[in-house]
């Protein structure tokens, strides 16, 4: 019963962090768009640039193919900044958990649901958006304990459906 409630929520593929991301596996699922959350996702809340392991990381994934995007509720200024050293699409005030905003990019990039994932911290926002919009949810770690104040009053309940999504695949 828990399961069919949660089921929104549940990650499809889980990752200590985004340079554990099994690329050979997304490749054989036919993902070419990769969505990216940035906080607490790439780099933890207070942290205005990438680290050179998340650009290594893009440039990797670049090279492997992969069509990257940021995909993040905060500020355009947050989201450019951070973005800088990056040169990827990127999309500020998502809106996530509703996917308005990530299926007008994978139209402008004449893709479907079914050839993209969404990589996130956040089970409310980031993979209850990619289940909504059809496609693969990939729940990363999140980096640190800091969030923001409205993050950090989810993530409980984050850990109870965690909690329920371990118990299913055992």
């Amino acid at each position: 019963m828990l399961d069919h409630f949660f089921g929104r929520f549940y990650p499809d593929l889980v990752i200590h962090d985004v340079t554990c991301l099994p690329v050979a596996q997304l490749k054989r699922l036919g993902i070419r768009l990769l969505f990216f959350d940035i906080d607490n996702t790439l780099a933890p809340f207070d942290q205005a640039l990438p680290s050179p392991a998340i650009i290594r990381q893009f440039q990797t994934l670049q090279q492997e193919g992969f069509l990257l995007c940021l995909l993040s509720n905060n500020t355009p200024e947050r989201v450019d900044r951070f973005n800088g050293p990056l040169g990827v699409l990127a999309v500020s005030r998502a809106g996530k958990p509703g996917c308005k905003k990530l299926q007008a990019v994978l139209k402008d990039q004449g893709l479907n649901a079914r050839q993209a994932a969404l990589v996130g911290d956040q089970v409310f926002t980031d993979m209850y958006c990619a289940h909504s919009a059809g496609m693969l949810a990939i729940y990363s770690q999140p980096l640190c304990p800091r969030d923001q104040w409205i993050t950090k009053i989810k993530r409980p309940a984050e850990r109870i459906v965690l909690s329920c999504y371990e118990r299913s695949r055992s």
